[in-house]
């Protein structure tokens, strides 16, 4: 399998349209914006730089500048810097760089907190990326990585309908046309197999929450977004030991040796 490092240049297509995905999507959004303030904000903390790896089109990186003197936001994709540039451009201390597949072009311990959301979808072998991230953080710093969850509350029923496990090793949910035509990879992990890549890294689990718990259309039509996020929010630790939800948020801590 393709580890997803070999290229970054699958968002240039013209077919491709990150921006449009999120049209329609606010209550994801949302759901992430808490997550992410949840676990970095925690006792009034303040970073000096903040490394947003894969940042898209910079979605995030106002909400990280909240927390931070600079957020420097890297994203394999031309188009999307390019992108993130112009929304971006009124946003003190936030800049936006191309960077290749797997290398952050930081120096060793340079960074005070490593963001990487939406990213280990398209990484069937995290290993190298997770290795990078660690080297870029200063000693006992933190990273927030979001993971999209094979385990969770739905599917492991589908999977027990089935008399089966939910398997360790990363499922990719490609088509098989989308695979024949070498798509980017789109893969959900198994939060242990995940929690186990981490340590090999040298990053520590601190925390973990479960996001996106209330996702689905009908319920966003029934009981409204506004409603769904108060729950959202209430939710989003006691359903992180469950690994309910299919996003998981897990803050890490830079220590120990590296593998």
């Amino acid at each position: 399998m393709d580890n997803g490092e070999t290229r970054g240049d699958q968002y240039d297509d013209e077919s491709e349209d990150y921006v449009g995905y999120w049209q329609g999507r606010d209550y994801e959004h949302a759901a992430e914006i808490a997550a992410v303030k949840r676990l970095i904000g925690q006792g009034g903390a303040r970073y000096g730089l903040v490394c947003e790896v894969g940042g898209g089109f910079g979605r995030l990186s106002p909400v990280l500048k909240e927390y931070a003197d600079r957020v420097m936001m890297f994203d394999p994709s031309a188009k999307h810097v390019g992108i993130a540039q112009r929304l971006l451009a009124d946003q003190p201390g936030v800049t936006a760089h191309l960077m290749r597949p797997g290398q952050i072009p930081l120096a060793d311990g340079e960074a005070d907190l490593v963001s990487m959301i939406r990213v280990m979808h398209h990484l069937p072998d995290p290993g190298p990326t997770l290795r990078e991230i660690a080297r870029v953080l200063k000693p006992g710093a933190l990273a927030l990585i979001e993971v999209a969850n094979s385990a969770h509350m739905l599917n492991k029923l589908r999977y027990a309908k089935r008399l089966r496990t939910v398997p360790r090793q990363p499922v990719d949910i490609r088509s098989a046309e989308k695979v024949a035509e070498g798509s980017i990879p789109f893969v959900n992990h198994h939060p242990d197999t995940v929690v186990e890549q981490f340590a090999a890294a040298g990053l520590r689990v601190e925390e973990k929450l479960s996001v996106s718990n209330m996702r689905s259309g009908r319920l966003k039509q029934s009981v409204g977004e506004e409603r769904l996020l108060a729950v959202e929010q209430r939710i989003q630790s006691p359903l992180a030991a469950l690994n309910f939800g299919p996003s998981l948020f897990f803050l890490l801590r830079r220590g120990g040796a590296r593998a």
